[in-house]
């Protein structure tokens, strides 16, 4: 038993100290729910390379984002510290926002790029634009990127087509503001961007990158937030009409050809031994779009809310003969990520203070965690109020709950907008292991739940002590010169912005 454990690490210990360290490909959804994946128990959705991912990798089951809205949750999975502490709060970011990540805070690209990693972005940034693309991914760490620089319903979208052969997208969008721009690097490649090429646009540019970093032996960082399943979905002819779940499934199942894509170059290439790719979402599902929606499965509610369906995602990781195949009920978080990622490659960690743990244990033994809570602020978090919710161990305290009219719809009463901020003393306690639902509040007159409370208590009281709440770089406001425009000098904008 002892041999082979030290054996098994010896196999780590050659991946990171050798002329070969590794690759990593992380993936990110957009309001994928926990319940939304085939391999998470959906009975019509296709997704058959990731379901393969996950019956060859780890699975999680307690995996969480820190936000169950977009711009927030980005911030956190590439710095591995709570929002509140980089300022990207409250919301989201816009076209036109004057904040964005602050370039004062170090991301994963940053932490791997000092040891010779070719770094790239595909996909949804969402993490500000700025004067002059001062907040763009070439200006955190990345070489490249090819993307749209903020979430792609964030411009007018009625005339655009979202399916062949000419299916106009579902709804309106966002209106009076420019066209969604397609980006390579700091230059507007396209706009309005064409959704049904899009996704190919990304393989193929993913691919070349794959390709050129194997071909100059250099380790690579590739990062693809997806839009999909974002509203409004869209497929281009690959997907579209081809799954049973319609307009949602057929973007998933688009989703997913990618992810099969850059596996057949990850194998194509050789290095498909010597990469980690890491599977996760957002944030929970926009419950309010209905079937075009999302599905968070047992979960509580969904995006905009700090119950579990907002905020517990699925979550795989994938690596051939370093992580063996199974399931992990340990919790984990997007806050881990650049900590594991920078002890597999051997990198320094940044000199701030991190919230995020070492994973490793769990990918390569399915070992315990080093995570032992899970703090949960709203969409608007505040020093006025604190955390709304606090994990520790299996169980969930609820010191504040509130619905999002991300949620409406739903017929639980708890999810919707309508639900208004309530304040709970003693807080509501659930135990997540035997109601992952939160149906079913625990009795707190009881000694072992009261031990349990004050424990939570303790804990919530020693990390508030520690935030420090950066400026809100959403509060920053917005400037409608901001907005990105591939014709900037024509009149009137935003009408003319096409290139």
């Amino acid at each position: 038993m002892g041999s082979s454990r030290f054996a098994f690490f010896g196999i780590l210990l050659l991946c990171t100290c050798s002329a070969s360290p590794p690759n990593f490909v992380l993936l990110f959804a957009d309001d994928l729910g926990f319940g939304d994946l085939g391999c998470y128990g959906h009975p019509s959705s296709l997704t058959p390379n990731l379901d393969r991912l996950a019956a060859e990798g780890l699975r999680f089951t307690d995996f969480y984002s820190t936000c169950p809205v977009c711009s927030p949750s980005r911030a956190s999975l590439l710095t591995g510290r709570y929002q509140t502490r980089s300022g990207i709060y409250p919301d989201v970011l816009y076209p036109g926002s004057i904040g964005g990540l602050p370039l004062n805070e170090t991301t994963i690209a940053e932490v791997l790029k000092p040891l010779g990693y070719a770094t790239a972005a595909i996909g949804k940034w969402h993490l500000g634009l700025g004067h002059n693309g001062m907040f763009l991914p070439t200006k955190q760490g990345f070489d490249h990127f090819l993307g749209i620089p903020y979430s792609h319903d964030m411009g007018p979208c009625k005339n655009l087509t979202c399916f062949p052969p000419d299916v106009k997208c579902y709804g309106l969008c966002d209106i009076n503001t420019v066209t969604v721009p397609l980006m390579q690097n700091e230059v507007i490649k396209q706009q309005p961007v064409n959704f049904l090429d899009l996704e190919r646009s990304y393989s193929d540019f993913a691919t070349n990158f794959i390709t050129t970093s194997v071909e100059k032996k250099q380790p690579f960082f590739l990062y693809y937030p997806s839009h999909h399943t974002h509203y409004p979905q869209y497929a281009g002819i690959g997907a579209a009409g081809r799954s049973l779940r319609g307009p949602f499934g057929d973007s998933l199942l688009e989703f997913d050809n990618t992810v099969g894509h850059l596996m057949a170059t990850l194998e194509r290439t050789g290095v498909i031994n010597n990469t980690l790719v890491f599977f996760t979402s957002d944030n929970g599902p926009e419950l309010m779009r209905m079937s075009r929606g999302g599905n968070a499965g047992p979960l509580k509610c969904g995006k905009g809310t700090t119950y579990e369906g907002g905020m517990r995602e699925p979550a795989i990781a994938y690596w051939p003969g370093i992580i063996k195949p199974g399931v992990t009920h340990e919790m984990a978080s997007t806050l881990d990520i650049l900590p594991t990622l920078a002890r597999l490659a051997g990198a320094k960690l940044p000199p701030v203070m991190l919230d995020g743990v070492d994973m490793t244990d769990i990918l390569v033994k399915q070992g315990k965690s080093k995570r032992e809570a899970m703090m949960f602020y709203p969409v608007d978090p505040s020093e006025k109020y604190g955390l709304f919710a606090v994990r520790l161990g299996k169980y969930k305290a609820h010191f504040y709950t509130q619905g999002a009219f991300h949620s409406s719809t739903t017929p639980d009463k708890d999810c919707p907008e309508t639900a208004v901020l309530k304040a709970h003393n003693p807080p509501l306690i659930f135990d997540l292991e035997a109601d992952p639902c939160e149906h079913y509040a625990l009795p707190v007159d009881t000694p072992d739940i009261q031990t349990v409370l004050e424990q939570i208590k303790s804990v919530k009281e020693q990390f508030e002590s520690s935030m420090v709440f950066g400026e809100s770089q959403v509060g920053k406001g917005t400037d409608p010169n901001l907005r990105p425009c591939c014709n900037p000098e024509c009149s009137p904008k935003p009408s003319c912005c096409h290139c």
